[in-house]
């Protein structure tokens, strides 16, 4: 098997390509059965089954016909004996839009683990791209009173 850093990398792009497919269970096949997945608004899912779970759903009915765009690795390296890490950015295109906002940027940085023969995703955090001076516009509004 291969276990250089494109093979790491290539996580990335079969889950978007999953994504795009609106199929968790592809989503989630690069993942140890154990993995931790962080996504963007904080929900933490413990295990393979629980990714699927939470994204099936998404896929079915809010995120359908949604689309991960432009993903780019911005790094993938080897940081131990069968570890790894990546730092993968993509944009999200919503159902009726024709590009992706730059609210909706996301970035994703996975520890991974050679483990049965491959690469493994361990853990996954995902988070929005988002500016220092935007999240102070959007602390003071959330900050301002009603009125």
């Amino acid at each position: 098997m291969d276990q250089s850093v494109e093979a790491m990398g290539a996580i990335s792009a079969r889950m978007e390509d999953a994504w795009n497919r609106g199929d968790a269970t592809a989503f989630a096949a690069d993942f140890a059965e154990d993995a931790e997945f962080v996504a963007f608004e904080g929900t933490v899912l413990k295990g393979r089954d629980a990714i699927v779970a939470f994204h099936q759903p998404l896929f079915d009915t809010a995120l359908r016909g949604s689309r991960l765009v432009d993903g780019r690795v911005v790094f993938a390296r080897v940081v131990g004996p069968d570890w790894g890490v990546v730092h993968y950015r993509v944009g999200v295109v919503m159902p009726g839009e024709d590009t992706p906002l730059p609210s909706r940027d996301s970035m994703q940085l996975l520890a991974v683990r050679w483990q049965d023969e491959g690469w493994q995703a361990v853990a996954l955090q995902n988070s929005r791209v988002i500016s220092l001076d935007h999240q102070l516009a959007l602390d003071a509004l959330a900050s301002a009173p009603e009125g």
